[in-house]
């Protein structure tokens, strides 16, 4: 069956205004302010050797949800840079926590027993509902930033379209290894990542039963000696919220990959400034069984969709890469340098995310830390 037409173009690009943690209005522009993030709330954990697996912000930016190796769930407050609760899910296990569109209600994939999705509600820590179909571990989770619908990505090679109205999935593709899903800003077209392929699907939502319309071929772009049975590391699949580019964390030596979201051409690689340890980065969900905690990526768009924010590859520090900075060639490839550290004196960057309606950045690892801009210091080059 010939591909049907591809969806139309995203509406012009969104940028949600930065907004004031005190007060909650607009300040500064995200370019004025990035060099000058630093850490102003660490906040650790209750049980020694524990990690946080995942982060999420709801969507007006006030909480923060933390799902961690103890088999709990951690709610912050963004504006306070406070702990709020604390929710226990020894039973089922929890990975990758993702707020909905209703406020204090999460999603959250089980690592235990039946492999389900679970509907809870923060405030009373009830279940809203189950929704059960995938037969091996759950390695991504998609929110629609449009309605009620979701998305979720298994190991048992399928992609599962859900509502939250009813616990039955709504349709399912069958695919190789489609280990991580992404919306695009307009709620148009989902991008979804095969990593045995090194490939990256592009489906109109209103067809998603029907072939890609569009299909990236990423396997130029494989670190040497990933050929055969060794699968690309990506670990986050992410647009910017102009919808104009797309955005595969990975965990190799040379960094994340940033494509043009419409043509799958590559715009430039971003490697981090220190080759990373054993221990910094998180697994994959394509290494079964992981070789070290798993994660959801350590990089993350800026809400303008200019800036990338990621781990450094070191112990502790931040960097950022200016997606509209100089394109240098080394070799046969298109490099973008990061152009400034953002120093941390405690705690790693294994899991990243940026909050698209406050300046604010949140990183994980035994600890929570909230990053604020600082007035009082300049950026500082790498």
């Amino acid at each position: 069956m010939a591909p049907g037409p591809p969806p139309p173009p995203p509406p012009p690009p969104r940028d949600p205004p930065p907004v004031d943690v005190a007060k909650g209005e607009r300040t500064e522009k995200t370019s004025d302010i990035i060099g000058t993030l630093r850490p102003t709330k660490l906040l650790k954990l209750s049980k020694p050797n524990t990690y946080v697996t995942s982060l999420d912000f709801d969507e007006k930016g006030q909480l923060l949800i933390a799902a961690c190796s103890d088999d709990s769930l951690q709610v912050y407050s963004a504006r306070e840079g406070t702990h709020v609760k604390s929710i226990l899910s020894h039973k089922y296990g929890c990975h990758l926590a993702r707020f909905t569109h209703h406020p204090q209600n999460i999603l959250y994939a089980s690592t235990k027993s039946d492999h389900a999705i679970r509907y809870l509600s923060t405030h009373d820590s009830s279940y809203q509902r189950y929704f059960k179909g995938h037969t091996a571990s759950v390695t991504d989770l998609a929110p629609c930033p449009r309605d009620d619908t979701f998305l979720s990505c298994s190991t048992d090679n399928t992609v599962r379209l859900w509502n939250l109205q009813s616990q039955n999935s709504q349709a399912r593709l069958n695919l190789a290894t489609p280990y991580l899903a992404a919306y695009d800003p307009s709620a148009t077209v989902i991008a979804i990542a095969s990593a045995s392929t090194s490939s990256i699907l592009l489906y109109d939502v209103r067809n998603f039963d029907k072939p890609p319309f569009a299909t990236f071929d990423m396997r130029q772009y494989d670190p040497p000696g990933s050929g055969g049975s060794n699968i690309p590391e990506w670990t986050k699949l992410e647009f910017s919220n102009d919808g104009k580019s797309l955005l595969v964390t990975t965990n190799h030596t040379q960094g994340h990959l940033l494509l043009d979201a419409f043509t799958g051409d590559l715009k430039a690689q971003l490697p981090r400034p220190y080759q990373p340890t054993w221990g910094i980065l998180r697994s994959a969900p394509s290494a079964i069984p992981p070789k070290t905690p798993v994660g959801q990526g350590d990089s993350s768009f800026s809400a303008d969709g200019r800036y990338v924010l990621g781990g450094s590859g070191a112990d502790r520090d931040i960097v950022v890469w200016d997606t509209q900075g100089r394109v240098s060639r080394e070799g046969d490839k298109k490099v973008i340098r990061p152009m400034c550290n953002l120093p941390c004196e405690k705690g790693k960057g294994a899991v990243v995310l940026w909050n698209h309606r406050y300046n604010m950045l949140a990183t994980a690892d035994t600890e929570v830390i909230m990053w604020l801009p600082d007035e009082h210091v300049g950026m500082t080059p790498l």
